[in-house]
């Protein structure tokens, strides 16, 4: 059975940067995706980024491009998000999932139970 477990939120100043991780247990497979989404208070969860456990394919949303880097050290089983220059709209509660790819909540069966990202402004 595959688990997901977040790490590395905080409490953190605009313009700071934060690295989240995602182990990931059990059997992986190179096709699929690990992504990251989002959801800050009163909102949806949304798309953050995404990669193939392979790492020739990676995706951003618009809002993080420049700023947020995804990458995998498969001999770890850990996804990271590197979050850089962040702002106070980048305030949510993060998400780890792996699934078929693709920027829909839908297309990712597996979760983690997220970590909590705050930006002071």
């Amino acid at each position: 059975q595959v688990q997901l477990v977040e790490s590395g939120g905080g409490l953190v100043q605009a313009g700071d940067s934060l690295r989240l991780s995602c182990a990931v247990s059990g059997r992986t497979f190179s096709n699929l995706f690990v992504g990251w989404f989002r959801q800050a208070p009163g909102k949806e969860r949304e798309f953050v980024a995404t990669i193939r456990w392979s790492g020739s394919e990676v995706y951003y949303a618009d809002s993080v491009k420049g700023r947020f880097t995804i990458d995998r050290d498969n001999a770890k089983n850990t996804v990271y998000l590197q979050m850089n220059s962040l702002k106070p709209e980048d305030t949510a509660v993060y998400y780890c999932a792996r699934g078929l790819g693709g920027l829909r909540i839908g297309d990712y069966p597996t979760w983690g139970q997220g970590t909590q990202v705050t930006v002071s402004s």
